[in-house]
């Protein structure tokens, strides 16, 4: 019995621990992007003249254990994770113009985070995208450059994440995400909508089934699908 008690009080103080770990991440991440971000655009200027704020988070992330049992705490720190990694990315090599003007920056620069030694790719990809089979992903992971969605002022937390995700699909979908031209019934979408065509027409669903699921004015009849060029220009205000 003692044994048991000991063990119970274990699990409980280091799942207290753990808890505590994440919200402060969270809260800390919360300020971070209040300060930094405006528009959906980064103060890397701001943040390279101060960069104390940024290297606490991601020793903050290093330490902490998250499980994809816990769905929603695992995505909120991944997709927080990912976003400040970038941003670290862009400072280590600043100034910059553009992500891909740094040789790896996506496959090879690798960021210790959750007891990880993991690449931004990694966290996308292997993490999350194969995880959960959700292409809201593609509007909350910003990768720097103009062409991805804004980068919202706040953290993603785990007891908002599906509203938090919604708003950024529904404002990319009936925003800048697509260019329409309802007279020739013609849409052109981002590169991602190209890239990632797998993750919009999961379920027998096509691209425009996706769009018309967030549009608010919906593409009614037969539209032609093409995409244009994505701006891979740094997000930078």
């Amino acid at each position: 019995m003692k044994k048991q008690i000991i063990i119970l009080v274990i699990i409980l103080v280091s799942t207290k621990g753990f808890s505590q770990d994440v919200n402060v991440f969270f809260n800390k991440t919360n300020t971070f992007f209040e300060t930094y971000v405006s528009n959906g655009k980064v103060a890397y200027s701001k943040v390279y003249e101060n960069q104390e704020g940024l290297n606490e988070l991601l020793n903050l992330a290093e330490a902490i254990s998250v499980s994809k049992n816990d769905a929603k705490n695992y995505q909120a720190f991944w997709i927080n994770a990912y976003n400040l990694s970038v941003i670290k990315g862009i400072i280590e090599n600043y100034p910059t113009n553009s992500p891909l003007d740094n040789a790896g920056f996506f496959d090879k620069t690798k960021y210790s985070l959750a007891g990880k030694n993991i690449t931004l790719n990694d966290i996308e990809h292997k993490l999350l995208r194969a995880q959960f089979n959700d292409a809201r992903f593609h509007f909350v992971l910003v990768c720097g450059a103009v062409g991805c969605p804004p980068l919202i002022n706040k953290a993603y937390l785990p007891d908002t994440l599906d509203a938090q995700l919604e708003t950024q699909t529904k404002k990319a979908i009936n925003g800048d995400f697509l260019r329409v031209n309802t007279k020739k019934k013609r849409v052109q979408a981002s590169q991602i909508m190209e890239w990632y065509k797998g993750d919009f027409t999961m379920k027998g669903e096509s691209e425009i089934d996706f769009i018309n699921k967030y549009r608010t004015e919906k593409l009614e009849g037969k539209y032609k699908l093409s995409y244009f060029p994505y701006d891979w220009k740094l997000n930078k205000q």
